[in-house]
């Protein structure tokens, strides 16, 4: 024997976009709904008056005398309450009463709701969670929102909201509950039987329970969930309508790019709906068919896609910094993008290195990014990759903001050239970040000083300001809080082995190359660099990276 048919009431709340609101009205009423509307009394009455000519012509809607709903007040509650019995009294073949508000768009039609609440007749579907287990309250007060007093609105006054906890803490005042009641919380978007509703609504204590939850935080989230435990025999701890929160506790907004996921969803409501959304409100409710009528609802898709979107607005992308989102130091979801590297020192060795290194690799080869006087990007351009200025004064004024963009442009790895002589500011950056391949030959920077023609006494200054800026360099790299991949030669062990280390610095930018290269590229001469240490030394500098070279006098010297 088949049950008999269901029929819905419908308790709508609304409070703003009462055009929208009225569409909403007339698709529930249309499905066959009773519906009880209660407008907040704050909404302007011009616009009250506009809603209700546009639905005037639907003679058997109920209005309910409005009142004034505060977030996380009783008000909320009491909307509900006047709005239930209303359609209660007045509809007496409605069997299932479901709450919902302007901003709540039914993706199916309503039929097929009811015709699923006639296959659960005796299902109250209302989530219903032991305050004691919840775990996804924002800002805590899971239990103790039960067991103080909340006389001031959250939103409105904040301070003393926060005063009256702390010193009600500070004072250890608990309040009693009511004999019987253990605090549940949930969605306010439930779908009760008309047994149950009326039980709660004509319990000899509603009086003590209204008075107990007058002074619960977001009471609008706990009184039926709570009540319901008293009365109802099956209770289905889910809710029919479609909700989500971020992090923040605010309700996730659905865009008209979110239609396709709505309709795979198959859920009956989804909330909360922007007003603008009117791809959304021209496509649903959405007939998928008798075949597909008796579908059950499956949110987990659209609920995952919800959390990731979620988990993305809170962690961010890896390397993007903008206005919109900048993280604390240390607090990054990943420094940069994708994997660069740095090479110091080869370019002060082979005056063409860039050059040599670029058919070599997977990747885009820049020169000196980080120099003093120009930003040699990869060819030299005026403006270079993603409209990056070569300027260095745009560069310098935001270091990390440069690096983490130049990465995040291409899907290329970046490699450019290091230096003692280049901004020095991104050196804890790079050496924190696991993305980076550092790669630097220490004391390669003397190479250059050797053949250039300034006077000596320059030459000494220069050398011992590059030094003291590599060896702090050097401080940072060998720190126990490095993360990159860092490789580490003196001069001296790159000039035993140069073929062997240009080898491994090429398969380590682009591994499994080879042969790495047909020939070596062109090296400067370092066959008089043991004597121009040895000058060093006599004017006074130590050199104390370069390794040891012999600090014999050349074979031209002999002769001469």
């Amino acid at each position: 024997m088949m049950p008999p048919a269901a029929r819905l009431g419908v308790i709508f709340l609304c409070h703003d976009d009462l055009h929208v609101a009225a569409k909403m009205v007339r698709i529930w009423h249309d499905g066959g709904a009773a519906v009880a509307i209660h407008v907040d009394r704050r909404t302007p009455d011009d616009q009250y008056e506009v809603m209700k000519h546009v639905l005037s012509d639907l003679k058997d809607l109920q209005w309910v005398p409005r009142g004034e709903c505060h977030w996380g007040m009783f008000s909320m509650v009491r909307a509900t309450q006047n709005s239930a019995e209303v359609l209660l009294e007045r509809f007496l073949d409605v069997t299932h009463v479901i709450v919902a508000s302007g901003s709540c768009l039914p993706l199916r039609p309503v039929r097929e709701l009811t015709d699923y609440l006639t296959r659960h007749a005796n299902v109250d579907f209302i989530e219903s969670v032991s305050a004691e287990d919840v775990g996804w309250t924002v800002g805590g007060l899971n239990s103790e929102r039960f067991r103080r007093f909340f006389p001031f609105s959250w939103r409105k006054r904040r301070r003393l909201f926060d005063l009256t906890v702390n010193l009600q803490r500070w004072l250890r005042i608990r309040r009693r509950l009511p004999q019987g009641v253990v605090p549940h919380l949930g969605s306010q978007w439930w779908c009760l039987t008309r047994k149950t509703l009326s039980a709660i609504l004509n319990d000899p204590h509603r009086k003590i329970y209204d008075r107990f939850f007058y002074w619960v935080w977001i009471p609008d989230e706990a009184y039926f969930q709570s009540l319901v435990r008293l009365h109802s025999t099956r209770i289905e701890s889910r809710s029919l309508t479609l909700s989500n929160f971020d992090d923040q506790g605010k309700p996730y907004i659905l865009y008209s790019d979110h239609a396709d996921m709505l309709a795979l969803s198959r859920c009956f409501v989804a909330r909360k709906i922007w007003s603008g959304a009117h791809e959304l409100f021209a496509r649903f409710p959405e007939d998928a068919g008798p075949e597909n009528s008796a579908d059950e609802p499956n949110p987990v898709s659209m609920e995952r896609m919800i959390a990731a979107a979620v988990a993305r607005r809170k962690l961010g992308r890896p390397g993007l910094y903008m206005q919109s989102r900048y993280p604390r130091k240390d607090r990054e979801n990943g420094k940069t993008s994708a994997p660069y590297a740095v090479l110091q020192g080869f370019s002060d060795l082979y005056p063409d290195f860039e050059s040599w290194l670029k058919p070599r690799v997977e990747g885009d080869v820049h020169g000196h990014i980080l120099a003093p006087d120009m930003v040699e990007f990869a060819g030299r351009p005026e403006c270079g990759p993603g409209a990056l200025p070569s300027h260095p004064a745009s560069r310098d004024y935001d270091p990390v903001g440069f690096l983490t963009s130049l990465i995040r442009i291409s899907d290329r790895m970046q490699i450019f050239q290091m230096s003692p002589r280049d901004l020095q500011d991104l050196n804890w950056f790079m050496v924190t970040d696991p993305n980076a391949t550092i790669r630097i030959i220490t004391g390669a920077w003397v190479v250059p000083l050797m053949h250039s023609d300034m006077p000596f006494d320059d030459v000494r200054r220069a050398a011992a300001r590059l030094q003291r800026i590599e060896l702090e360099q050097l401080e940072i790299l060998r720190s126990v809080w490095v993360k990159a991949d860092v490789q580490i030669w003196e001069l001296s062990d790159f000039a035993a082995r140069p073929a062997a280390i240009l080898q491994r610095v090429v398969r380590d930018i682009t591994p499994g190359s080879w042969p790495l290269y047909d020939q070596p590229p062109v090296q400067r001469d370092i066959e008089e660099i043991g004597r121009f240490l040895q000058r060093l030394r006599n004017a006074g500098l130590q050199p104390r990276l370069m390794g040891e070279f012999p600090a014999t006098r050349s074979q031209r010297e002999w002769n001469v």
